[in-house]
């Protein structure tokens, strides 16, 4: 955990501890207090304490009376139901994305695409999770709808509490990532059904790699 600035405290905090949680060194069951972490990160107890509540908000913590926060840990049902809400929200996007979206606007997303492909080859988890995330929400955004982008970004980070060291686990960082470019060729081609089939098929296929399994 690398030692914060002093200037916007709360949400460097915030985003810190979101990495150190999806990467694994904060450990999924574990509870940390808020002076543990402020000792780690450099700063006074009080940043590092709202950072935890905004992230209790999100659903990666809970709040332990008098020790703490534990890092939550994702069941199955858990699993399932955020994989659900997911496509009810990101497939239909698809959609909205061919219709208001320029060229232009789909240009930007190349060089997420190429993150991600570079993170992957170099088995570089955190690397990849940042390119990754800033494609998919990058790619809601173009639907001119903030509330999706800021949910669908709760749900993925809540996700990847299990499914981004298992993909690395069974060597599926590649393979997640080749699945991005067809997407964005929908896309500029304005073939919707293409691109709502392929975001369906990425999202089983991460949901089966969460599981340990192969999504047919």
């Amino acid at each position: 955990m690398r030692v914060l600035k002093q200037t916007n405290l709360r949400e460097q905090a915030k985003e810190v501890i979101r990495a150190s949680i999806v990467g694994g060194e904060l450990v999924s069951g574990q509870v940390y207090s808020a002076t543990t972490l402020s000792g780690r990160l450099g700063v006074s107890p009080t940043p590092v304490r709202e950072a935890l509540l905004d992230l209790a908000n999100e659903g990666l913590v809970e709040p332990i009376r008098n020790r703490g926060y534990r890092i939550l840990t994702m069941a199955d049902k858990d699993l399932d139901e955020i994989s659900e809400l997911r496509k009810m929200l990101e497939i239909p996007a698809m959609r909205l994305v061919v219709q208001k979206a320029g060229d232009a606007d789909l240009a930007v997303l190349e060089s997420s695409v190429v993150a991600i492909d570079e993170a992957a080859a170099d088995k570089d988890l955190v690397a990849f999770l940042n390119a990754d995330r800033t494609f998919h929400l990058a790619l809601l955004g173009l639907t001119g709808n903030s509330r999706l982008v800021r949910l669908v970004g709760q749900l993925r980070d809540q996700t990847r509490l299990v499914g981004l060291k298992r993909m690395a686990d069974v060597g599926s960082l590649a393979e997640s990532a080749a699945e991005h470019r067809p997407i964005l060729e929908a896309l500029r081609a304005r073939d919707a059904d293409r691109a709502e089939s392929l975001v369906r098929h990425h999202l089983d296929q991460t949901r089966g790699i969460w599981a340990g399994r192969r999504e047919t």
